[in-house]
C-alpha cells in the first residue's frame, strides 16, 4: 500500500486502486475535505485558493483534478502552474487567497505525487487541522456547489518573476557584490521547476556565468532527486574540473539546498542553514531555530554571537511554531531548508541561495575556505526494525531513563545530548521502526554512539 495519509497532507504512487495509491478518486476526497476545513476556518475574506506543482509526470493529471475539485466546492482557482514550493507559498499572501495546494512529492521517485496543504498565510497546516482534514475526508463530510455557485479558474504564470524580486530586495542580499564577484555557478535541478526559475534569479543577481545540468522541466528525473552526494556524481564531477566557484543542487520542489565547493567536495547539506545563519546573525542578532535531527554547528554559531538556540520536533510546521514563539530571525532544517522570516516562513532554496552568494561575495573566500570556519561534524542516520506489536515508546521511555543524568528533550522521541556529541530516536509514524541519528566530530564516533544506543534499545526490547 503506497497511499500515505498525514496531517501534512496526502501521498502517494500513481495508478492502482482507490485507497490503496494516489488516483483521481482519493485526491478528489482529500481536496474536498481540505476546501471544507478552509471553508470553515480561513480568517481572510476570499474565495481564492492557489495551485503550483513542481514538474513530475503526473503533475499534469494531478493539477486537473485537483483544479476542477476546487471549482465544484465553489472555490476560485488561480493556477500558477509549474512553481516552486515556496513561490507557491508567496503566492497565496501576494493574492489574498485563503489556501493552497502544492503538488509536489519533494525528493520521492518519479512515480510519486503528494498534495501539500497551506493556510492563507502560506504556510502549512498545524496538527489539529490536518487531522480534521483526515477525519472529513473519512466521513466524506463535504457537499459541492450548485451550478450557479461554481468557482472560476484563471492561469498566472507571473509569480516566479514575484518571487525573484521578494529575493532581490532582502536588505541582506547585494545584488551589486555578487555582479562584482564574477560568479561561475553551477546547478542541478534534476529535471523540475529549479530549472525554470534558478537560472533567472541567478542572471537577475548578476551571475557572470550559469552552467546547468538537468535543467530541462520534464519530471523525467536523470538520477535519484533526493539532494545527498551518493546521488549526485554527475555535478561533483563537473565542480572537480574547476572551473566553477560553487555549485547549488535543489530537489524537485526547491525547498532543499545543498552546496558543492569550487573543487567538488560536497560542502554538506547540514551546513547550508548554518552558513545563512552565520551572515544572518552578523547583521541582526537574534535566535535561531532547527529540528532536533540538525546539526548542533547552528548552535555554535549562534552562540558565537551571544544569542539563543532552540530545537524543535521534526517537520517544518514545529519548527516554524517554534520561530515564531522565539522571535527567532532564522531557522530551518538540517536538511538543506533555509526558513527566512524577513522573506516568508517556508523553506526557500532561492532565498539561500542569494544570502550565500553575497556572503561569499563579501567574505572574498573561496566556499570550500568558508566551509571551513564552522565546526566539523558529522551525522550517522540508522534504524531499528521493530515488530509490529513492540511498544516503542515504552522503549524511548527506558532509554530516557538509562541516561537521565544526560541532557534529555522529549518533545519529539527523546534526544541524548552528551558533552561532544548526540543521539535522537525517532519513532516512524508509517513503519515499526525507530530512526536513530547521531552527531560527533567524526563520522567513526557518530556511527559508534548511534550503535551503541541500538544495542541498549535492542536489549531492552528481548
Amino acid at each position: 500500500m503506497t497511499l500515505i495519509k498525514s496531517i501534512s497532507g496526502i501521498r502517494g504512487t500513481i495508478g492502482g486502486q482507490a485507497g490503496d495509491t494516489l488516483n483521481p478518486l482519493d485526491i478528489v476526497k482529500f481536496t474536498s475535505a481540505y476546501a471544507t476545513l478552509i471553508r470553515k476556518t480561513t480568517k481572510v475574506n476570499s474565495n481564492k485558493i492557489v495551485v503550483g506543482r513542481d514538474a513530475r509526470l503526473s503533475g499534469e493529471m494531478v493539477k486537473n483534478v485537483v483544479c476542477g475539485t476546487l471549482m465544484g466546492m465553489g472555490f476560485d482557482v488561480v493556477n500558477i502552474g509549474l512553481a516552486s514550493t515556496p513561490t507557491t507559498e508567496l503566492a497565496v499572501t501576494m493574492e489574498g487567497a485563503c489556501g493552497g495546494i502544492i503538488l509536489t512529492a519533494s525528493h520521492n521517485p518519479r512515480q510519486w505525487n503528494a498534495l501539500k496543504l497551506l493556510n492563507e498565510k502560506g504556510e502549512f497546516l498545524n496538527k489539529e487541522e490536518g487531522n480534521e482534514v483526515l477525519r472529513i475526508a473519512e466521513a466524506e463530510e463535504f457537499e459541492y456547489a450548485d451550478v450557479d455557485h461554481l468557482g472560476s479558474y484563471r492561469e498566472d504564470n507571473s509569480y516566479d518573476q514575484k518571487h525573484i524580486d521578494l529575493v532581490k530586495n532582502l536588505k541582506l542580499v547585494d545584488v551589486e557584490a555578487i555582479k562584482n564577484a564574477h560568479f561561475k555557478v553551477a546547478i542541478d535541478t534534476v529535471n523540475s521547476v529549479g530549472g525554470i526559475i534558478l537560472p533567472k534569479l541567478l542572471e537577475q543577481l548578476g551571475v557572470e556565468k550559469v552552467t546547468g545540468l538537468y535543467t530541462e522541466a520534464t519530471g523525467d528525473f536523470q538520477h535519484n532527486p533526493e539532494p545527498l552526494e551518493k546521488n549526485l556524481q554527475d555535478i561533483k564531477t563537473l565542480m572537480q574540473k574547476g572551473e566553477h566557484d560553487i555549485a547549488f543542487v535543489v530537489d524537485p520542489d526547491v525547498d532543499r539546498l545543498a552546496l558543492f565547493c569550487e573543487d567538488g567536495t560536497m560542502y554538506g547539506e547540514e551546513y547550508t542553514l548554518v552558513t545563512v545563519a552565520d551572515y544572518i546573525l552578523q547583521n541582526t542578532p537574534g535566535n535561531t531555530v532547527s529540528n532536533l535531527s540538525s546539526t548542533r554547528a547552528l548552535r555554535d554559531v549562534t552562540r558565537k554571537y551571544g544569542c539563543e538556540y532552540n530545537a524543535s520536533a521534526v517537520g517544518e510546521v514545529n519548527v516554524v511554531t517554534l520561530m515564531k514563539e522565539t522571535n527567532a530571525v532564522i531557522g530551518g532544517e538540517g536538511n538543506g531548508g533555509v526558513i527566512y522570516p524577513e522573506a516568508h516562513y517556508g523553506r526557500d532554496a532561492l532565498v539561500g541561495i542569494a544570502l550565500i552568494l553575497t556572503y561569499l561575495a563579501k567574505k572574498g573566500m573561496k566556499t570550500s575556505e568558508l566551509r571551513a570556519t564552522y565546526p566539523p561534524y558529522f551525522i550517522a542516520k540508522n534504524r531499528i526494525d521493530l515488530t509490529p506489536d513492540t511498544d516503542v515508546d515504552a522503549l524511548l521511555a527506558k532509554v530516557k531513563e538509562m541516561y537521565k543524568n544526560e541532557e534529555i528533550n522529549d518533545i519529539d522521541g527523546v534526544k541524548i545530548d552528551f558533552a561532544d556529541k548526540w543521539v535522537h530516536l525517532r519513532k516512524s509514524n508509517t513503519e515499526p521502526i525507530i530512526r536513530v541519528y547521531s552527531e560527533a566530530a567524526t563520522m567513526e564516533a557518530a556511527d559508534q554512539i548511534g550503535k551503541e544506543i541500538m544495542d541498549v534499545v535492542y536489549k531492552f526490547a528481548k
